[in-house]
């Protein structure tokens, strides 16, 4: 699952949650499905992120390497 359908799925529960008049029990198993979803997203997120500053350590040295 990508991240965007990972937020696009979490929105959706979001939604329901807070418009739905839901039973008790059928809301908890949103609220946890939406639990694994923010953290499969703030997973892709870090790792995103690791990757951008490796890219920018990198770019870095080369400028260093430059001057």
């Amino acid at each position: 699952m990508s991240y965007e359908e990972t937020i696009k799925e979490l929105e959706e529960i979001i939604n329901r949650l807070e418009n739905e008049k839901l039973p008790l029990s059928s809301a908890q198993k949103l609220f946890e499905r939406a639990s694994e979803l923010s953290k499969l997203a703030q997973g892709e997120l870090s790792k995103a992120t690791g990757k951008l500053y490796q890219i920018k350590k990198e770019l870095d040295n080369i400028t260093e390497e430059e001057v």
